[in-house]
């Protein structure tokens, strides 16, 4: 079965290769979708996959990489839209 989530990670998220990080993830899961930073600060992910590897992502997103403190994870489910474009990191919004 597959998922689709919009994620917003707050913390210290910016400047510890975060994004980088979730992108080699989300790929090495087979999912699909984007990271990119946002301007309050917070790091904002949409993913797609099958339902066991965007939870597994999910509970990677709750730590992140090793520089990074996540004090929050937003967590929204969404339509799957069987986006099947790999993961990449988009500019910051």
């Amino acid at each position: 079965m597959q998922r689709r989530v919009h994620i917003i990670v707050t913390g210290r998220v910016q400047g510890v290769g975060f994004r980088a990080s979730a992108r080699d993830k989300a790929a090495s899961l087979g999912l699909s979708g984007w990271v990119r930073n946002k301007w309050d600060g917070s790091v904002e992910i949409t993913a797609e996959g099958d339902s066991y590897s965007v939870s597994t992502f999910i509970n990677w997103c709750q730590t992140g990489p090793r520089w990074a403190s996540v004090d929050e994870l937003i967590v929204t489910d969404k339509t799957p839209t069987g986006e099947s474009a790999g993961f990449v990191v988009r500019r910051d919004g």
